[in-house]
């Protein structure tokens, strides 16, 4: 089950930061992370990769679901 946060309606830096503080307590079977801007996937995408960290993205009728995984 991934831990979810819902990022939606906030403008970055904010979801970078919420999903920095996620990671921090990383659980094993990762997290999902709610977006509803493409600016906000990118900066998140770009952030988790620099983490050595894999993530999915899935576009959905309102917004993104980024899927982190170790």
């Amino acid at each position: 089950m991934y831990k979810i946060i819902d990022a939606r309606g906030r403008s970055c830096p904010e979801p970078v930061v919420m999903t920095k503080q996620a990671i921090e307590n990383f659980v094993e079977e990762g997290l999902q992370v709610l977006v509803d801007s493409m600016v906000a996937v990118e900066n998140i995408r770009r952030f988790v990769l620099n983490q050595g960290l894999h993530v999915d993205i899935e576009e959905s009728g309102d917004g993104y679901a980024l899927l982190i995984k170790k």
